[in-house]
């Protein structure tokens, strides 16, 4: 073969003249004539294999070129038989590789073939890719969701065809067909051709999806061969980032690939390569790269979690990045570095380098819990959930991570807020403290520990010496001393001396003799050394010699001279290791033995350890505990994602059993109610997963756990939290579980007494079974004999308690509870629960026991609810308590410290006896007022809803038996008038509500009814505080009289005076309180009558007492939201109360206005009302509190239109403000409007209201603020209009109004408006006669009036009064006037006559 094939760069290269023995293509083919080419190369293949490619390359070239033309079957056709060549090479390839027989011309006929058949099948490839992309955009789905058939037919052949031309490249290039080449080096073009096809296959769109799985991983194990093999390495690096900015579809392709390259095929480098290149990009690239980041952070966060081992060498290049403006690639880098710290750098078994990083890491991951960016944050915190999910935090950082992660709780974003509720329910679970602990409890352990820690601290401090020398150092501190003792003992002595020394010599023999060996005497003389005993030392050194020659330790002294001495003395002190050892055991003054020095240092570690446990353990539950509080709050967000996360927190808190868990999860339970139904439905879920799942071995040991976990949960509960469970409780019976049975029967077990059990739980199995009751009526009604005989028998006086609670659970068998549609279920006076429950109450009357009222108001509604003919029972039942009391009262035995002395008048309420017991007496009181109320109530719903019933049964049995022919004839005749007038079934209701009217009025009260016995005494007690001045016995009368006056019309009136009072005179707060919420009552039933008393009400919002002030708002609030009472200018009272000293009247007041905000206008109508009332000198607000309350009302102030109005009206204000304090307060109010251009406008129109007064500083500096604040991203022309103002304002403060009101400042005033018209200068200042008129026009304040004036207010004559009109009044269609017109004023008014109020005060 004399030629050669070089790879082209472009497909078309091959056609033109090539270079000396280099291939060209001799003849193109035209599509027409392809076919039998094709067959042709077909016929070759099979006769030749593989090699027919050199003969036949011009027949695929020519498909090639005109790819676009031909066929799809042509085609279809050439990729078989390219496929077919090129597998034909991977098979007879390898034999021919390892052979040694191989000539030039074999091996450049081989060569030429794999270029040759490799070129064709991947520029095919290519460009039936690029058609398989183009034809699934043309036959993407449209609006019916449907693909054209031949499009999909042709995609689906083309994926498994794709994946076949993979797997035959792979089979190729597994080979090492570089043999082929000289010198085994592969032309880059081969390389390339390759490669493009497989990053061609790559930019396909679905590349990513699931089912090209097999193409996609194909594509990584061709391109991991060629990195590998054939020096593609920096190439794939460069194509990974180029292809990652334009198709962010990749990055976790990429990833994928990348991990696979590194770890199976071992090329690391191409980790360092591609980061390299994503480190080398700067910020403000970064930043105009959109989508490029997006793929770069993906492929980084996909890659630290497939290699994170591999990615710690190329770190530091990331690192950089965390200083950047992209926040996406903050949050990939801070993603490394989590997975980096969970599966790499984890556990004990860390080097001192490995524990340097980590503490590194940790670090940049704590700066960017603080990170500017909110989605930084918030994703730094799921990191840190799944480090402590990992269990891979130090125990160390446990603290600082937590304060950190209770501090982001405040964070603004709702992102980061989740995250940090999910990190702290991640540390509570995984936490290696004892959550059971509370701080509370952990306090004495803590102290206790930490005493004994300091006891064993002083102890070890006196015992041990000051600082252990070893004795190198001693020697060297004795060395100069000792020498000079040795050189005395040396010299020679005189006769004296030397009969003294020989009797020391002695001594020293026997010293010596008494030592047995050399060691014992080494032993001896150390000790002499150590106490300062030199001279002794140093003769027995010297004796020694003689008595142990042979010693090593004396073998020096032979020769005795004071260097040979003084070594052997150094010898001996110093010694080896092993004598050291020994000598410390033998010297008195030395520490302590070693072993037990070792013994007492552990100790005090291991107590050093349990102090700093303890107090790590109390920090955590600290800071639990500060979470829960925080997260309990959050529970009431309007954010549902936010309150969802909450829920879940205390669902894991309360599964681990944290101190204050079933705070959060009693609090949660209001929650049921919520119109939101996936906060309603995480609720019902928190609570089936922790009471509703039990777990136990046995169907009973399930129901007992479950009785027992919602026992606890009820035990204490208040009222609204029991009805909250109910709804719970309510869908677990209803749903046919097969506990419920199980659980009915412990119930009753525990109600009945036959499982030991506390009063507290029996009450709570029988509201239980109430709940139970609601989904099935028959679990109570068949068993009415049980509770009757267990709780409101004999021992019923015992635990009123028991017996209200069971009184409950029979009312939820009532059609009112149950709303049922059909006949009343009634059971007759007879039986035996209302014989029980009749005696209960009367003999309650006569006693003191505190539940009693409580049981009482539940008995007599129960009677009211399911008793025949029950005004007949509670008529016998008042008649029978107050023969007991009379009793009690003729008996006269006993008499009790409570009791009240009648006289006078008071004889004429109580004929007989002298003394009556206060307590019964406001027993009796409180059971007539009950009586009387549910009267009302049973006559208004159950006798009402019979009648209705009734009728409508009536209708329906004439209506059967009319014939058609007579119903469609009355139809016809009667339907038109009536439909048009509107009267259908109402003639017949209103007769229905007439005749209940009736009752109301004439009979309940009649002399004949044992009601109207009662009125006279209740009236008594009310007006008598002085006489009757027991608590209870007030508060019970109060109560009963108001629920009298809910009878009739004509009762309210003859006792409002009285009732209003009452609330203002009283001097128990109990008594104004439930005054209070009397009259709201009264006031939704009677509003004509209550309506001249509304600013009474509103003066209870100032009472001293805060319960009172409490009550009043709620009522309030309720009264103003459901549109009972008129929106006036006396809501500037509640406003007062956003100042309160008390947090939760506070938080009331602010929820009143954020309702009213919801209402149309209502705050922005009310405001100019409010300003000067509160600006009112005779108020008294200081100057802070008025900015605080402003601040508050002008936040709900949002529409552009409504701060231009008010910007008008408080301008308007500064001309019959009185006093510089209104003033200041109109300013500071007109600083707090979000100020717009049309307002700004509407502000200089109005000049002359405010420009007298600007040389007061506090109408100043207001006005000031606005130009700073408008002056904030102003548009040129409109600053220049600020500024302008802003020296208008300062030039009059400084200098005065008269002194800038010059011509100068006029004509420039006339330039910059355009006038040519001479400017009339006027003092905006009004005359002093005139202002006093407007002053002596002002309305007098409410608050002037005394409070001792209880007169019913009259309607004002219809007197002309000056009123200042506003240019915006005429725009605001829908805002409301202060004064209430003729429309709005009640028709039929019932005014409290005269004659009766003098009576009753000369009474």
């Amino acid at each position: 073969m004399s030629w050669d094939f070089f790879v082209p760069v472009c497909v078309g290269d091959l056609v033109k003249t090539g270079g000396i023995n280099q291939y060209v293509v001799q003849e193109v083919v035209s599509p027409k004539h392809l076919p039998p080419y094709l067959s042709r190369f077909k016929a070759a293949l099979r006769s030749q294999g593989p090699m027919c490619i050199l003969e036949h390359f011009d027949t695929g070239y020519s498909v090639l070129q005109h790819c676009n033309s031909v066929e799809l079957g042509v085609k279809e056709d050439i990729l078989e038989l390219l496929i077919q060549v090129v597998g034909g090479l991977s098979v007879s390839l390898p034999t021919l590789l390892v052979s040694t027989s191989l000539s030039a011309a074999e091996r450049k006929e081989k060569l030429n073939a794999v270029k040759m058949s490799v070129f064709l099948l991947c520029k095919l490839t290519e460009n039936l890719e690029s058609d398989s992309c183009r034809q699934s955009i043309v036959t993407a789905p449209g609006k019916g969701g449907k693909k054209g058939k031949a499009g999909g037919e042709g995609l689906l052949q083309w994926d498994s065809e794709r994946e076949k031309v993979l797997q035959v490249l792979i089979q190729l290039l597994q080979l090492d067909i570089r043999s082929l080449w000289s010198l085994s080096l592969v032309e880059e073009e081969f390389i390339s051709c390759v490669t493009c096809c497989c990053y061609k296959l790559l930019e396909n769109p679905t590349i990513s999806h699931v089912k090209s799985k097999p193409t996609r991983d194909g594509i990584i194990h061709l391109l991991g061969l060629l990195i590998k093999k054939y020096n593609h390495l920096l190439g794939a690096s460069v194509k990974v980032i180029q292809l990652l900015q334009h198709f962010e579809q990749l990055s976790t392709v990429f990833a994928q690939a990348v991990s696979v390259w590194s770890t199976e095929y071992g090329v690391r480098a191409i980790i360092g390569e591609v980061i390299r290149e994503i480190g080398r990009k700067s910020s403000e690239e970064l930043a105009r790269e959109g989508s490029g980041v997006k793929a770069f952070a993906t492929f980084l966060s996909e890659l630290g979690t497939l290699v994170p081992e591999l990615m710690i060498p190329n770190i530091s290049v990331l690192i950089t990045h965390l200083e950047g403006e992209s926040h996406t690639m903050r949050v990939a880098v801070c993603e490394v570095l989590g997975e980096i710290l969970v599966r790499v750098l984890c556990g004990d078994g860390l080097d001192e380098s490995g524990k340097a990083d980590r503490n590194r890491f940790f670090d940049t991951l704590q700066e960017h819990l603080h990170d500017t960016h909110s989605y930084v944050r918030a994703r730094v915190l799921q990191v840190y959930t799944r480090i402590v999910n990992s269990k891979a935090l130090p125990l160390c950082r446990y603290s600082e991570v937590m304060e950190l992660a209770v501090g982001r709780l405040m964070d603004k974003s709702i992102n980061a807020v989740k995250s940090a509720i999910q990190l702290l329910a991640a540390f509570i679970a995984h936490n290696p403290y004892s959550c059971k602990l509370s701080s509370a409890d952990l306090k004495k352990p803590l102290e206790k520990e930490t005493a004994k820690l300091r006891e064993m601290k002083e102890k070890l401090e006196g015992k041990a010496p000051v600082a252990v020398i070893k004795a190198s150092e001693l020697w060297a501190a004795m060395e100069p001393e000792l020498l000079v003792t040795v050189r005395t003992e040396l010299e020679p002595t005189s006769s004296s001396e030397n009969e003294q020394q020989e009797d020391e010599d002695d001594r020293d023999v026997e010293e010596v003799k008494e030592a047995d060996d050399d060691r014992a005497t080494a032993v001896r003389i150390a000790q002499y050394l150590r106490v300062n005993k030199y001279r002794n030392a140093v003769k027995l050194c010297v004796k020694a010699h003689s008595f142990f020659p042979e010693s090593s330790m004396f073998a020096s002294l032979a020769t005795i001279t004071p260097e040979n001495l003084m070594d052997t003395l150094a010898l001996i002190f110093k010694g080896s290791d092993e004598d050291a050892s020994e000598l410390s055991q033998n010297l008195p003054p030395t520490p302590q033995k070693e072993g037990e020095k070792e013994g007492e240092d552990g100790e005090l570690k291991k107590q050093e350890m349990l102090v700093q446990y303890l107090k790590d353990t109390e920090t955590f539950a600290l800071q639990v505990e500060r979470a829960i509080s925080v997260i309990n709050t959050m529970l009431y967000w309007k954010t549902t994602s936010v309150v969802q996360e909450a829920v879940q927190f205390c669902v894991t808190v309360c599964e681990f059993s944290v101190a204050n868990s079933v705070s959060g999860v009693r609090k949660m339970l209001p929650l049921v109610w919520s119109t939101d139904a996936a906060i309603k439905d995480a609720v019902v879920q928190a609570y089936r997963r922790l009471y509703l799942n039990p777990q136990g071995d046995t169907v009973r040991m399930k129901a007992q756990t479950l009785v027992d976990s919602l026992s606890e949960l009820m035990v204490d509960a208040s009222l609204g939290t029991i009805q909250c469970l109910e709804e719970i409780v309510q869908e677990f019976f209803g749903s046919g579980s097969l506990l419920q049975s199980t659980v009915v029967q412990v119930l009753w077990e525990r109600f009945t007494g036959k499982r030991e059990t506390s009063v507290l739980y029996k009450r709570a199995a029988v509201l239980l079974l109430g709940m139970a009751t609601r989904a099935e009526r028959e679990v109570v009604l068949s068993n009415l004999d049980t509770l009757c005989s267990v709780a409101l028998g004999e021992k019923v006086t015992e635990d009123f308690l028991l017996a209200r609670d069971t009184v409950i659970t029979i009312c939820s068998i009532t059609d009112h509870v149950r709303q049922s549609k059909g006949s009343p279920f009634r059971l007759p006076q007879d039986h035996q629960l209302f014989t029980c429950l009749t005696q209960a109450v009367a003999e309650g009357v006569v006693m003191e026991d505190p539940y009693w009222q409580s049981f009482m108001e539940q008995a007599v509604r129960l009677i009211y609810f399911l008793a025949e003919s029950p005004d007949q029972l509670c008529s016998r039942l008042l008649q029978r308590s107050a023969r007991l009391l009379l009793d009690q009262i003729s008996e006269g035995g006993e008499v009790n410290k409570d009791v009240v002395q009648v006289q006078d008048g008071s004889q004429e309420s109580s004929e007989q006896g002298e003394q009556v017991n206060c307590v019964c007496l406001a027993q009796l009181l409180a059971l007539c007022g009950c009586v009387a109320f549910w009267q009302v109530s049973h006559l208004e719903r159950s006798v009402s809803a019979e009648l209705r019933r009734r009728r409508g049964e009536t209708e329906e049995r004439e209506e059967k038996e009319k014939g058609p022919a007579s119903k469609a004839k009355q139809a016809a005749n009667e339907s038109a008038m009536e439909e048009e007038l509107g009267l259908i079934g109402a003639s017949a209701e209103d007769t229905e509500a007439e005749l209940i009217r009736k009752i109301c009025e004439t009979e309940l009260l009649a002399e004949e009814n044992l009601l109207s016995a009662f009125l006279p005494l209740l009236v008594r007690v009310c007006s008598s505080p002085g006489r009757y001045s027991h608590p209870q016995l007030t508060t019970a009368a109060c109560l009963a009289l108001s629920q009298y006056m809910m009878i009739s019309p004509s009762v309210c009136e003859e006792n409002i005076r009285l009732m209003f009072t009452v609330l203002e005179r009283s001097t128990l707060p109990v008594v104004r309180a439930n005054a209070i919420i009397a009259l709201g009552d009264l006031t939704v039933r009677f509003p004509n009558i209550l309506e001249p008393w509304t600013q009474n009400l509103y003066a209870r919002l100032s009472d001293e007492v805060p319960s009172v002030r409490q009550t009043a708002v709620t009522v309030l609030t309720q009264l103003v939201l459901k549109d009972v009472l008129k929106v006036k200018g006396q809501v500037s009272e509640v406003a007062v109360l956003l100042i309160d000293p008390e947090p939760h009247i506070t938080s009331l007041a602010l929820n009143f206005f954020n309702e009213l905000a919801s209402k149309d206008n209502a705050i922005y109508n009310l405001l100019p009302d409010i300003i000067s009332r509160l600006s009112d000198p005779e108020r008294g607000m200081s100057s802070g509190d008025f900015n605080t309350v402003m601040k508050q009302l002008f936040s709900y102030i949002t529409k552009e239109r409504q701060t231009e109005s008010l910007v008008e009206k408080l301008c308007q204000r500064f001309r019959t403000a009185k006093t510089e304090r209104q003033w200041c307060d109109l300013a500071m109010s007109l600083s707090l409007l979000s100020m717009c251009e049309r307002g700004f406008k509407r502000l200089q129109e109005c000049w002359e209201c405010y420009s007298d007064k600007l040389t007061e500083p506090g109408v100043y500096q207001p006005l000031l603020s606005i130009t700073a604040k408008l002056r904030r991203g102003a548009k040129p022309q409109f600053k220049a209009q600020v500024d302008e103002f802003e020296k208008r304002l300062t030039a009059v403060h400084t200098r005065g109004l008269e002194n800038v009101e010059s011509p100068e400042m006029d004509e420039e005033n006339q330039k910059e408006g355009g006038s040519t018209e001479s400017p009339v200068r006027r003092t905006p200042l009004p005359t002093r006669g005139r202002a006093k008129a407007k002053r002596g026009q002002a309305k007098p304040s409410v608050s002037s009036r005394g409070d001792d004036s209880f007169v019913t207010p009259q309607k004002s004559r219809k007197s002309k009064k000056t009123v200042i009109t506003f240019s915006s009044d005429d725009e605001e269609e829908d805002e409301e006037d202060a004064v209430m017109a003729e429309s709005e004023t009640p028709k039929v008014t019932t005014p409290i006559a005269r004659k009766s109020r003098r009576t009753r005060l000369r009474n």
